[in-house]
C-alpha cells in the first residue's frame, strides 16, 4: 500500500475509499470510531460547553472493555465522581441522576454504565452531532480534504469530458 505525507509529515493511504468527512456525516458511531473525527467533535463541543458528554461516553467505552476487577472499580469511580456525582467536575445530565450514589461502585460490571451512556449517545445524535455536521469546523475539514484530492484525477476527468464532448 502507498502512504501520502500529510502537510503535517503524519501519512495516511492513499487507497482510503470514503474521505473521513463522508464517513462522520453517515453516522455518529463512525465519528466516534475515528480518533480524528472525535478530537474534531470535541472541538465543537467544547465550543458548545458539552465536551463532557463525548468524553462520558468514550469513558464508558473503554471501561466495558476493562476486565481487572480492581481497575474496573477505580474507573468507576473516576467516571462517577467525575460525570455522575451531584459534585462532578465534568458533569453530564441523565435521567435518575439524583437516584444514583456510590453504592453502585461496590460491585461494578462492565455495563453498569450502559444506559447512561445510551442516553447521552441519544443526546448527542439528535443534538450535538446534526449542528456538528452544519458547523464551520466540519464544513472547513471537508472543504480542505476535497482541496487535498489529486488534481490529476480532476485533469483526467476533465480530458475525458473534453474528448467525448469534441468529437
Amino acid at each position: 500500500m502507498e502512504y501520502i505525507h500529510d502537510s503535517d509529515g503524519s501519512s495516511s493511504s492513499s487507497h482510503q475509499s470514503l474521505k473521513s468527512t463522508a464517513k462522520w456525516a453517515a453516522s455518529l458511531e463512525n465519528l466516534l470510531e475515528d480518533p480524528e473525527g472525535v478530537k474534531r467533535f470535541r472541538e465543537f463541543l467544547k465550543k458548545e460547553f458539552s465536551e463532557e458528554n463525548v468524553l462520558f461516553w468514550l469513558a464508558c467505552e473503554d471501561f466495558k472493555k476493562t476486565q481487572d476487577k480492581k481497575q474496573m472499580q477505580e474507573k468507576a469511580k473516576e467516571i462517577y465522581m467525575t460525570f455522575l456525582s451531584s459534585k462532578a467536575s465534568s458533569q453530564v445530565n441523565v435521567e435518575g441522576q439524583s437516584r444514583l450514589n456510590e453504592k453502585i461502585l461496590e460491585e461494578p460490571h462492565p455495563l453498569m454504565f450502559q444506559k447512561l451512556q445510551d442516553q447521552i449517545f441519544n443526546l448527542m445524535k439528535y443534538d450535538s452531532y446534526s449542528r456538528f455536521l452544519k458547523s464551520d469546523l466540519f464544513l472547513k475539514h471537508k472543504r480542505t480534504e476535497e482541496e487535498e484530492d489529486d488534481p490529476s484525477d480532476a485533469q483526467t476527468a476533465a480530458k475525458r469530458a473534453s474528448r467525448i464532448y469534441n468529437t
